[in-house]
């Protein structure tokens, strides 16, 4: 339980520090200042995820397929990282596949109201570049992106590149 509050806390105060140290930069934040925060955020999470799923794969067999690298990232990636499995995984079976989470660990803490949904996606980045960076350790170049529409119930989409 601590664990899980401190990484919710690091968490927080990571999105804040960025932010924060583009607005002095700058002043005023416009779309375009937004942009390099959750690149930043992303690159971060990008980085984070490559090194956790190293750990977490040190141990396993090989996977057969995407498939099932994805069930792997849905259990036991979100399992060590957000400590609960991915509540649904569908797919279009053509690299594109859909993650959520209704209770997503780094939104609980804003309110489940609509009050704070235009300030979700910044939450989101970090997340999102973890997933990427996973799968990317793993030999898939995605593109993942989450999506919000009723709090903290999130939605990531995620789109295997073929070479």
């Amino acid at each position: 339980m601590a664990d899980e509050s401190l990484f919710e806390f690091l968490h927080m105060e990571i999105v804040s520090h960025v932010y924060k140290e583009q607005q002095s930069s700058k002043g005023e934040m416009d779309s375009k200042d937004r942009a390099v925060c959750v690149s930043v955020l992303e690159g971060m999470g990008f980085r984070v995820g490559q090194g956790l799923i190293e750990r977490l794969t040190r141990d396993s067999p090989s996977f057969k397929d995407e498939l099932d690298i994805m069930k792997f990232i849905c259990k036991d990636f979100w399992t060590k990282v957000f400590r609960r499995q991915v509540d649904n995984l569908r797919t279009n079976h053509q690299g594109t596949y859909v993650l959520q989470d209704n209770k997503f660990a780094l939104l609980t803490q804003l309110s489940s109201g609509k009050q704070y949904l235009d300030q979700a996606p910044k939450y989101l980045a970090f997340s999102c570049g973890m997933v990427r960076g996973a799968l990317s350790n793993l030999g898939l170049d995605s593109v993942v992106t989450a999506e919000v529409s009723v709090m903290p119930s999130c939605k990531f989409q995620v789109v295997i590149q073929k070479l």
